[in-house]
């Protein structure tokens, strides 16, 4: 890991470079982050998100600072290189402090990141009479869609590891009799073995694989079961997620033929993606294979969302986003379909827009797969 810390130390240099330069072009004085992946993506640290301000404050022009909980300082490290840094003490109020960073709030047209606390902003506009404010999501969402070689290289590692965990997973597990709580821990366990840190996971087994976004229970696997998994890790900060779904036992043609339309639906996405396609065209192809085999109501969501630092970030791959992909976007491809009461299917893989096309980064096999 001293490799890519050591990178990422000149990569979160360039990035804030290039952000005061957004900031300049818009008009923006400066731009107020809270411990979020906008926080990560600028500075290369993790913030604790808490009741104590911890904030980055990046002007247009000059050295970003960060104000930060004096007992929380030795933790920023390597990070802090090139960055003012300004505690506080418990005794203290930290919108104060923020307030003398900025200087003269008249006139000021500030932006605050989007997961910025309302508490800690309303203070900070307290102190800092006479500024305007703004969102500041929509200067940082197009740097951050675009992946740099250094993001596509940990996202293209994390789903390498991902992938490993769940071919030793298929190969070597038998999860009839298992809850599904118990077969969750499993792949857990297998993934973080891999180096990646957990952020969540879900297991749907039987009738509950009809509901995408189903609540890992206690509920026992069973002969005849479609399973979905939909699991993943971070690798430095960012973060894998794939979904696959398994048979135990001998499936029905009902299956075979669902599980190879959410197949093909999967496939016709990824041959959709380059350069200039609207967003919104990729949910079309993948919905029309859905349609075109009956199925068209059983599929209850988008067909997939941007990866990065965040599970689900920008781009979204809606009906209405006329948003054009470009190279160096992240997403996933998930189709899948539902019937309620009797068992889903979902397949998700990772995708990189590329100037030729779309490029998978998880490579698990997507064969349909029976286990015991």
């Amino acid at each position: 890991m001293t490799t890519a810390t050591t990178d990422l130390t000149s990569v979160v240099r360039e990035r804030r470079a290039k952000t005061q330069e957004t900031l300049r072009n818009a008009g923006i004085d400066a731009l107020l982050l809270g411990p979020s992946a906008d926080l990560f993506y600028l500075t290369g640290y993790d913030a604790h998100l808490s009741e104590r301000l911890n904030l980055l404050v990046l002007p247009a022009e000059g050295q970003p600072s960060l104000v930060v909980p004096v007992l929380e300082a030795p933790l920023i490290g390597k990070a802090g290189e090139g960055i003012a840094i300004h505690t506080w003490q418990e005794h203290e109020p930290p919108a104060k402090l923020v307030a003398k960073v900025l200087g003269d709030g008249a006139g000021k047209k500030l932006a605050v990141g989007d997961q910025l606390w309302a508490a800690f902003l309303l203070r900070i506009q307290a102190e800092v009479p006479g500024a305007s404010w703004s969102e500041g999501g929509p200067l940082m969402r197009p740097q951050r869609m675009i992946k740099d070689s250094y993001e596509l290289a940990q996202l293209q590692d994390a789903s390498s590891r991902t992938d490993e965990a769940w071919e030793e997973f298929i190969a070597t597990q038998k999860l009839a009799g298992f809850s599904e709580r118990q077969a969750m821990d499993i792949l857990v366990e297998l993934t973080a073995k891999r180096g990646l840190n957990i952020y969540g996971g879900i297991c749907a087994s039987g009738p509950n694989s009809a509901s995408p976004h189903h609540h890992t229970g206690e509920r026992v696997i069973q002969q005849g079961d479609a399973v979905v998994f939909d699991w993943g890790g971070s690798l430095n900060g960012y973060k894998s997620d794939v979904t696959r779904t398994v048979h135990i036992g001998d499936p029905s043609e009902e299956y075979k033929t669902v599980y190879g339309t959410v197949l093909a639906a999967n496939q016709e996405m990824l041959n959709a993606v380059k350069p200039g396609v609207e967003c919104q065209q990729l949910d079309r192809v993948a919905r029309r294979v859905i349609t075109e085999a009956g199925y068209g109501p059983a599929f209850l969501h988008r067909v997939g969302h941007g990866l990065g630092l965040d599970v689900h970030e920008e781009p979204y791959l809606v009906e209405g986003n006329t948003l054009p992909l470009a190279a160096g976007m992240v997403f996933s491809d998930e189709p899948g379909i539902y019937l309620e009461g009797k068992f889903g299917v979902r397949i998700e893989d990772t995708v990189v827009c590329t100037e030729d096309g779309g490029r998978r980064l998880n490579e698990a096999t997507r064969a349909l797969t029976v286990m015991e």
